[in-house]
C-alpha cells in the first residue's frame, strides 16, 4: 500500500529534472536554516520563561537592585504625587 523504493526514485528523478539540482540544493539549505533558526528561537523563549513570575508576568529585576525599569514609577515618586 505504501510507496516502494522504485516509485520513490522515479519521483525524485522527475523532480530533479523539473527543478534542477542547484535549485533543490538551495531549497534544502534554506529549509535547514529555517529549522536551525526555529530551534534557536525556541531556546531563547525558554530562557525568557526563566525570568518570568509564575503568573506569566516578567519579574521586576530592577526592583531587586534598587533601580526602576523604564516606564515604571518608583515608590518615592508615587508618594510625592499624593
Amino acid at each position: 500500500m505504501g510507496i516502494s523504493l522504485q516509485q520513490l526514485l522515479i519521483v525524485l528523478v522527475i523532480v530533479a529534472l523539473i527543478f534542477g539540482t542547484k535549485r533543490l540544493r538551495n531549497i534544502g539549505s534554506d529549509l535547514g536554516k529555517s529549522v536551525r533558526d526555529f530551534k534557536d528561537a525556541m531556546g531563547r523563549e525558554e530562557d525568557t520563561k526563566d525570568t518570568e513570575s509564575p503568573s506569566g508576568e516578567p519579574k521586576n529585576l530592577g526592583a531587586e537592585r534598587g533601580t526602576t525599569v523604564e516606564g515604571e514609577v518608583s515608590q518615592s515618586e508615587e508618594s510625592g504625587k499624593r
